[in-house]
């Protein structure tokens, strides 16, 4: 697997731990620079439950998860994925289709010249590709019609629960 130019898998991965733990603005360029140097993922890797968060990167979305109570993604299946697991005021977890304009199901889609494994929104042109950052952790893009703003990706991440 090719690697982005002066960045190693072991740098990549170091450089993320940072820029997660980071309580400013994170740059886009760099979370490019971490992506391209990651491994792809199939889509089965991707099944189970997943915390998530968001890097700061400035995009329009940014914040509005949280402000949703997003609490992160299911994928039970290649055809049942709930990608806005949210916690209530109650503290219970369910999946928001109202703002998710319904669920999601989960492909290997080409994205930036390799195949990785992407999750497509039923309801809405947004697909969410990702790649893995180490066992329990990986890097997520938001691209599509829906999720590309002002020519920006969100950048994200998912832990295994």
């Amino acid at each position: 697997m090719t690697t982005a130019p002066g960045l190693s898998r072991t740098e990549a991965k170091a450089r993320f731990a940072e820029l997660r733990a980071a309580t400013g603005r994170v740059d886009d360029a760099e979370l490019d620079a971490i992506w391209g140097a990651l491994e792809t993922l199939r889509p089965e890797e991707m099944f189970g439950a997943w915390k998530g968060g968001e890097f700061t990167t400035g995009h329009p979305v940014n914040g509005m998860l949280e402000k949703a109570g997003w609490f992160g993604k299911t994928f039970t299946s290649r055809s049942d994925v709930q990608p806005l697991m949210c916690r209530g005021e109650d503290g219970k977890l369910f999946s928001d289709k109202k703002l998710g304009k319904g669920e999601a199901s989960l492909w290997a889609i080409e994205f930036r010249g390799e195949v990785t494994a992407s999750m497509v929104y039923d309801g809405q042109p947004v697909i969410d590709h990702f790649k893995r950052v180490d066992e329990t952790t990986v890097m997520g893009i938001m691209n599509g019609k829906g999720g590309v703003v002002d020519g920006r990706h969100l950048y994200f991440y998912l832990e295994r629960v």
